[in-house]
């Protein structure tokens, strides 16, 4: 147990030497301030706009902003160059600003805890998996790349456990890359939006059957309980996204392809889904069931017939495949010769 202690320390303060997570980080604060930044004008902008169609002096009456963007979206639903999918899409968007009209609930606030919560759902996507994949990719490709590999082999540790130990560390940096963007979303996003919002309802529960909106579960929650269930997901999200590339890294010995074949993977992978939404296997991809916020929103989904508890099932069967191969190839390969 203690050497398993000591090689998940010594893996933690490798990507630390590296200044992986100081790259990490620099990431972070520019991306979340431009998002912020987007944030703020974008909603600025609808204000405005709104202020101007309906002619009215308070501009912050987000009820007029909804209004106009549900407008803009029966436009859309008129054109012939949207596809039918396209539409749908476009139909359960409009439901839904209807819900939030009729029962009174803003969804568009500008509140520090709102923007967290965005931040994390635009993230969980793209731009969390991007972020894991710089910081799992070399684990093991790093060191066969650097020749340190058969060094630590000729020490007298098992190498389940140094696997292990990787992993291990893996786990705890994801926890900590995931409460960085807390961190800084919460501090930045302070520095914008002068109200706090934790205590402001959520509604979620919004599922779509058939292309259609069913409100049947709808609930509302505060924000600071929606904020731990967004997160906690996108630790999930990450959990699935750094044991696979960590797999990748064990198979491979360079860190430019290691990072390569997952970047291809993630992107490649959703494209597909996009593109064959329509064959029944794109709803085994684990890129077609990274985006698990949608669930609590009520997005729309792409391919049908997916739920929660499907789309955690197989991101967690791809998490525990990932994981055995990279024992098992981890133990088995001649590495020193």
């Amino acid at each position: 147990m203690k050497r398993l202690v000591n090689i998940v320390k010594n893996e933690i303060l490798k990507i630390f030497y590296k200044k992986r997570m100081h790259v990490i980080t620099a990431i972070l604060f520019i991306v979340i301030i431009l998002f912020a930044y987007g944030e703020h004008y974008t909603l600025s902008k609808a204000q405005e706009r709104a202020a101007v169609q309906f002619e009215i002096e308070n501009e912050e009456e987000w009820k007029n902003i909804l209004e106009l963007q549900l407008a803009d979206l029966e436009r859309r639903l008129d054109s012939a160059y949207i596809p039918d999918r396209g539409k749908a899409s476009i139909r359960v968007r409009v439901e839904q600003i209807k819900f939030y009209i009729d029962y009174d609930v803003n969804p568009i606030s500008s509140s520090v805890a709102r923007f967290m919560g965005r931040l994390i759902e635009q993230s969980i996507f793209l731009f969390l998996p991007l972020l894991i994949i710089l910081l799992a990719a070399d684990m093991v490709s790093g060191e066969m790349t650097f020749g340190t590999i058969k060094l630590i082999l000729t020490r007298p540790v098992k190498r389940w456990r140094i696997i292990m130990g990787k992993l291990l560390a893996l786990s705890m940096l994801e926890m900590v890359v995931i409460s960085m963007i807390a961190l800084l979303s919460y501090l930045i996003a302070s520095m914008v939006f002068s109200y706090s919002g934790f205590n402001e309802p959520v509604v979620t529960g919004f599922r779509v059957l058939e292309n259609q909106l069913d409100t049947s579960a709808v609930r509302t929650i505060p924000q600071w309980q929606y904020l731990l269930m967004v997160y906690a997901i996108a630790y999930f999200v990450a959990f699935v996204i750094g044991s696979l590339s960590l797999m990748v890294s064990v198979m491979v010995q360079s860190t430019s392809a290691s990072i390569g074949i997952m970047m291809s993977t993630l992107i490649g992978g959703s494209f597909l889904s996009l593109f064959i939404s329509e064959w029944k296997i794109t709803r085994y991809f684990f890129t077609t069931n990274l985006n698990l916020t949608a669930y609590l929103t009520g997005d729309f989904q792409i391919v049908e017939g997916l739920s929660m508890s499907f789309s955690i099932l197989v991101l967690l069967g791809w998490s525990i495949g990932a994981i055995i191969i990279a024992f098992i190839f981890f133990t088995q390969k001649d590495i020193l010769s």
